[in-house]
């Protein structure tokens, strides 16, 4: 098995901060988010891990990881640079990460042992942590349902109340070979604009409607948190 770090995006919406290096670089408890991350990873078990790398590229350096680097990173989303790793998804079944977040070995762990063909993890207790980081928890969330056997059914839509939302997806996910080719195919069929914007959350929910492939729901419960603002950064040095 190996480990995807989709690390490609500045993360303007921190502002200065991102100014001389991408977002994964950024310190949550004194450690860099990508420390966080390949710490986690390689803790489960993973040895073969791979960075697709995009804004500032040459500040990235991890011992023992393949660098991939996604040179549309500006124009395109986090799914095309995904794609640029198309090689590794193909051979072997991935781990994927987004390089804005932190997290347990145990988060890995869980994904590794499940043996549905797409596996993503979510939180079941993310209101109180949305609570800290925002005013109104329902501005910044998303849809997530699933039925009785954990299998998605709705992800990424605006939620109307809290009621829509059983979960907070994390950003972490897995692609057995398989899985990896119903995405190539749906997004074969798309307009290559749709295909540069498109959002993780998106592809999932197009293949929710597709209905070919189930996307198995795992919880978890251990810690974890997202950094989107300059705000998040306060909030989870604090929770320390």
């Amino acid at each position: 098995m190996r480990a995807i770090i989709l690390a490609a995006g500045r993360g303007s919406r921190m502002q200065h901060l991102t100014n001389d290096k991408p977002k994964c670089l950024l310190e949550v408890n004194g450690k860099r988010l990508l420390e966080h991350q390949f710490e986690a990873i390689t803790k489960a078990g993973i040895r073969s891990v791979a960075i697709v790398t995009g804004y500032k590229q040459e500040l990235i350096k991890l011992p023992g990881v393949e660098l991939i680097h996604n040179e549309r990173w500006a124009e395109t989303n986090m799914v095309s640079s995904l794609v640029c790793a198309d090689n590794w998804l193909q051979e072997d079944t991935c781990i994927i990460s987004y390089s804005d977040i932190f997290y347990d070995s145990s988060a890995i762990s869980s994904l590794m042992e499940n043996q549905s063909e797409l596996a993503i993890t979510y939180d079941p207790n993310w209101a109180g942590l949305w609570e800290k980081r925002f005013q109104n928890p329902l501005d910044d969330a998303e849809t997530f349902q699933f039925d009785e056997k954990n299998f998605l059914t709705e992800i990424g839509r605006r939620p109307k109340t809290m009621k829509d939302i059983q979960g907070q997806y994390m950003g972490l996910l897995r692609f057995m070979p398989n899985a990896w080719k119903e995405i190539t195919a749906i997004r074969n069929n798309l307009k290559n604009t749709i295909k540069d914007k498109m959002h993780m959350t998106e592809l999932l929910q197009r293949v929710i409607m597709a209905k070919r492939l189930n996307i198995k729901a795992i919880p978890y419960m251990g810690n974890w948190g997202e950094v989107d603002s300059e705000d998040d950064l306060n909030v989870y040095n604090k929770l320390t």
